[in-house]
């Protein structure tokens, strides 16, 4: 006890008592500095390494599906094997939307499930309802092979359907975008930062054009060439105006000239195309409405005009 006091009693009182505070802090930090949870980045890297390892193990690139793995089994029966066949097929099914890597497999496959599921359909209801003495070989077919027709064209009409929806959607959206585009430009923003803002505000109206800017901005933020990821963009969309907007920015990125001015420029264009388009429907619908005019017109005219001479006729005749 006295040598207790003498200490803090004395000058080196409080520095006794400073280094008390931290000798106790030191020890009470130490628990949770041993147990620190790793560091995220750490965490990131060995997921990266354990996908990167399972890939090269599986064989692919990413994980795969089992419903996938199954369809593999019969990739040689699903998806053509002539390479021109399968890329033209993959490239239409990727202007519908469908962007999938088995998307060629999964057509195929509807095709077929359909056509026989339909076929068994009509074969049954044939067998069951229509099936007699009196039926006639043209008959069955149409009951039985009719349905199945039907369920093997169906996804080829489905896949054209919305490819043609998908490219209209981008045809009328176009326009908006590239004056969205201009604003942003002239406003000091870069060309990257402008496709991904106006990717932002267009997915309301045109999500399908939207999903395209929105895909150039990925591509482009991986490090591929910017010509390069245009040109998929054109190839991926089918569309006349994107052909012509990607050449326009590619020519003006390789000659340095401004591409605020060939935005200005080209949206002025597309402005007027969109307006002539509008015309040339206005345009047709007369010559569209005649047949029908004529149809719904001209027969009541012609009850109401002649109908009181026949009745007058046939009185006079009695």
């Amino acid at each position: 006890m006295e040598i207790l006091s003498t200490i803090f009693g004395g000058g080196l009182g409080p520095l006794f008592l400073v280094g008390f505070l931290g000798i106790a802090l030191i020890l009470g930090t130490l628990p949770f500095l041993i147990n620190s949870k790793p560091d995220p980045l750490d965490k990131l890297k060995q997921s990266v390494r354990a996908d990167a390892a399972a890939a090269t193990a599986g064989g692919g690139l990413r994980p795969q599906n089992p419903n996938t793995k199954k369809l593999e089994r019969f990739s040689s029966f699903l998806q053509p094997q002539d390479a021109e066949e399968l890329g033209e097929m993959r490239q239409k099914l990727m202007r519908a939307g469908y962007r999938s890597k088995e998307a060629v497999m999964i057509f195929h496959f509807a095709q077929f499930a359909l056509g026989l599921g339909l076929l068994a359909v009509g074969l049954v209801y044939y067998l069951l309802v229509k099936s007699g003495p009196n039926a006639t070989p043209t008959q069955m077919m149409m009951w039985v092979l009719g349905p199945g027709c039907v369920g093997y064209m169906a996804p080829k009409y489905w896949v054209t359907k919305r490819q043609q929806e998908r490219q209209e959607q981008i045809t009328q959206g176009f326009p908006d975008s590239l004056d969205m585009m201009l604003v942003c430009v002239e406003a000091g923003q870069s060309m990257d930062q402008a496709i991904i803002r106006v990717s932002r505000e267009i997915r309301a109206s045109y999500p399908a054009l939207a999903d395209e800017f929105e895909i150039v901005s990925q591509q482009i933020k991986a490090g591929k060439d910017k010509a390069n990821v245009l040109n998929e963009m054109a190839e991926r969309c089918g569309v006349q105006d994107v052909s012509s907007f990607v050449t326009v920015l590619v020519q003006s990125q390789s000659f340095g000239t401004s591409i605020a001015e060939a935005l200005r420029v080209y949206a002025g264009e597309m402005r007027d195309k969109r307006v002539m388009r509008a015309e040339e429907k206005a345009n047709k619908l007369p010559t569209k409405m005649t047949l029908a005019t004529m149809t719904l017109t001209v027969p009541p005219l012609l009850i109401i005009l002649v109908a009181p001479s026949v009745v007058g006729i046939t009185a006079l005749g009695q």
